[in-house]
């Protein structure tokens, strides 16, 4: 089976391609875009030499199968929180009462895996009791940013018909705006507990971590009849990898170094839509 070699990032020198090419044995070099470009029938042996000369360079790269198609694929699965979007919400609703230094690290201990997820959520929303509701409002509408190539990551998936599914240890209150701006097929999310408008320092029903991250993206493959390897995950901590381990590809973004070793692939310079390169051609 032949393999290509996906190298993505900004303004990559011509001689830099070329020297690529000749470390994996690839016999050509073609652009897919102004930002990627595919070297074929690449030797997947020479991935370590890849790894060292694209980690330098501060490029992304992917093996894979040349016969790979994104119409294969018929779900992809996300995090929201520093994946579809480009903060952690938490973090930024804590920022409202002057929080946000101490459940930050409370975040960052659970995205590295050094605490369990649903532990760190009790923990950070505990902090926010009191707080009025209308700062979730405020935190969408003024601090929330997609992350780059997201929109185009969506809108080239909804054209080839594959389902999306928003995932997120998160907040359903961004979620479910999310859904309905993005026209994503499925959310899933956390509900915060809201009496007399304001943040009671609980969280409703019970907690959606790792598991049932993986879980909701289970259900909604069996539900359609999808195969394993017809499905996509991307995530960021640790708390996406049983996720990712369900999908047929799994795809770290700017993520924590756990996740990074386990995925299939991981971007950590380009934007949400170099996920579409590793898909294979369109």
């Amino acid at each position: 089976m032949h393999n290509n070699l996906i190298i993505q990032g900004d303004n990559i020198p011509t001689p830099l391609l070329k020297t690529l090419a000749r470390t994996a044995g690839a016999d050509s070099i073609k652009a897919l875009s102004e930002h990627a470009f595919c070297l074929s029938h690449a030797r997947i042996e020479t991935r370590g030499e890849i790894a060292s000369v694209c980690a330098e360079a501060k490029l992304d790269y992917g093996f894979i199968p040349a016969e790979r198609r994104i119409a294969n694929y018929k779900l992809v699965a996300m995090d929201m929180d520093s994946t579809l979007i480009a903060i952690e919400c938490i973090d930024e609703v804590a920022d409202m009462i002057g929080l946000k230094t101490e459940v930050a690290a409370i975040t960052q201990t659970s995205m590295r895996g050094e605490i369990g997820f649903a532990e760190s959520l009790t923990r950070r929303v505990r902090l926010l009791a009191g707080l009025d509701a209308s700062a979730l409002q405020r935190v969408y509408d003024e601090r929330l940013r997609l992350s780059p190539g997201a929109e185009r990551l969506l809108a080239t998936l909804q054209r080839h018909g594959i389902k999306t599914l928003l995932v997120s240890g998160g907040f359903t209150f961004f979620t479910e705006r999310l859904q309905n701006r993005l026209n994503l097929d499925y959310s899933a999310a956390n509900t915060l507990e809201i009496v007399n408008g304001k943040l009671t320092g609980n969280v409703l029903g019970n907690i959606l971590d790792a598991e049932a991250k993986a879980d909701h993206l289970q259900r909604i493959r069996e539900r359609h009849g999808y195969a394993p390897e017809q499905t996509v995950a991307i995530g960021d901590g640790a708390n996406d990898l049983p996720m990712l381990a369900q999908a047929g590809v799994s795809i770290a973004y700017h993520a924590k170094p756990i996740v990074c070793a386990q995925a299939d692939y991981a971007l950590n310079y380009n934007g949400l839509d170099a996920v579409l390169p590793l898909l294979g051609t369109t």
